[in-house]
């Protein structure tokens, strides 16, 4: 799904489930500075419907968001961007995303020289 030239995915395959893989990317997005204060998200439904998900499962994205304190929503304005105070720099970030994969490589049962190599795979990848 693509809004405001940003993109969001949902991958079935990994054993993360939809509402935080999409938490995810929205937190992400909103921690470097590509989604700023007061912007819009995709309203749930045309979330759902792009992602081909449930529209409670958006909703719980976005309560999850909310309760971070990263958006708000009011109901008939949508849910925005709140104002952020600063968070983890980016190398923490990075190194929370390396134990994520690390544990779904371990999940998969692949050995460290794959999971290397998808990563580097991934990196080499233009939307890597």
């Amino acid at each position: 799904m693509t809004a405001a030239g940003l993109t969001i995915r949902v991958d079935p395959a990994t054993p993360v489930p939809p509402y935080e893989q999409i938490r995810q990317q929205f937190a992400d997005l909103i921690a470097v500075g590509r989604m700023r204060e007061g912007e819009k998200l995709p309203p749930v439904r045309q979330l759902a419907s792009d992602l081909g998900l449930a529209n409670n499962t958006v909703v719980r994205a976005y309560r999850e968001l909310e309760s971070a304190g990263l958006v708000h929503s009011r109901r008939g304005s949508g849910t925005r961007v709140a104002a952020v105070a600063s968070g983890p720099d980016a190398a923490t970030r990075l190194a929370d995303h390396a134990r994520h994969f690390a544990v779904a490589a371990r999940n998969l049962g692949v050995t460290d020289e794959d999971a290397l190599a998808a990563l580097r795979h991934a990196l080499a990848t233009p939307d890597g």
